[in-house]
């Protein structure tokens, strides 16, 4: 069972809300005047109290996290190293447009993903083509499980239109190869199980560059192999009102290349700032020379 909070927010709300709402039109007029006429301190029922004193506050915290910014935790590997296990983030909600909290329905358009942004999104789901040429998401491969609610991180490598070709690290955008150059070997902790398997496949961190961004990558050419792209899954023209999204741990990323294509109406906000990093007890604690790090 997923936990969403932005729903428990909403519940929460309307739940004060009422309570509060409906005293005041039906009941507290009356309750006064009994209490006035007995010579009694007015106070309000300790239920109507507490909704009177939250609503304004959880009002608040479900805006600033539906309109403004909303903190994620980092689980997994597959960004690294742009983005480590036990990173807390901070996700621009208004970057790519004003959406309903819980709904995810867009109601006010302010811009667009551009290449080489890290976007956070409701995972789709793999894409399966039925055998009556019908298209259906599925939480694994052949898409007989449900799509799990889970918010995945990756960064936006196709826009709608372009045509993209990938073998293993190797990115071909509109017929023109993605720059990289190598910079040397992962360092890492062999105590920290996020860093053991870029050590033990021996690693190699490349800078390279997508676009106007310019950003750090890992390859492992010894781990398994990708998908190439096209792929049954994903065509080589990116289609319309979807993105093509890679993990930039390249060889260690479950992302377009297995999955199919980012639709444009999952996405959740963009990604822009590194608030805390936790590298686990014993293995480093509290990474204080992540904290404040903008994200590229």
């Amino acid at each position: 069972m997923e936990f969403d909070f932005a729903a428990i927010l909403l519940g929460l709300t309307v739940l004060f809300g009422v309570v509060w709402g409906l005293d005041r039109l039906f009941l507290y007029k009356k309750r006064k005047a009994r209490l006035d006429a007995a010579g009694e301190e007015y106070r309000d029922p300790v239920p109507v109290d507490w909704a009177r004193s939250l609503f304004p506050v959880v009002l608040v915290v479900l805006l600033l996290r539906s309109f403004v910014a909303e903190p994620f935790r980092i689980p997994s590997g597959s960004m690294m190293p742009t983005l480590d296990v036990g990173d807390f983030i901070l996700v621009n909600k208004f970057a790519y447009g004003l959406r309903l909290p819980v709904f995810n329905t867009k109601f006010l358009d302010l811009g667009e993903p551009k290449r080489g942004d890290v976007v956070v999104f409701r995972w789709p789901g793999f894409t399966c083509q039925q055998a009556d040429g019908t298209v259906v998401h599925g939480g694994n491969a052949d898409c007989s499980a449900p799509v799990p609610d889970q918010n995945w991180i990756k960064r936006v490598i196709g826009l709608p239109g372009d045509t993209i070709q990938v073998h293993d690290s190797e990115i071909v955008i509109n017929g023109k190869p993605v720059a990289a150059e190598e910079i040397g070997p992962f360092v890492g902790n062999h105590a920290r199980p996020a860093d053991e398997e870029l050590l033990a496949y021996g690693a190699t961190i490349w800078k390279e560059h997508l676009g106007k961004v310019t950003h750090l990558v890992a390859r492992m050419p010894d781990r398994m192999p990708t998908p190439p792209v096209p792929n049954p899954n994903m065509p080589s023209v990116v289609p319309q009102n979807c993105y093509l999204v890679m993990g930039d741990d390249r060889e260690n990323s479950e992302d377009s290349r297995w999955w199919g294509c980012l639709p444009e109406k999952n996405l959740a906000g963009k990604a822009f700032l590194i608030w805390m990093s936790w590298k686990g007890w014993g293995t480093g604690g509290v990474n204080f020379s992540r904290i404040g790090t903008v994200i590229h």
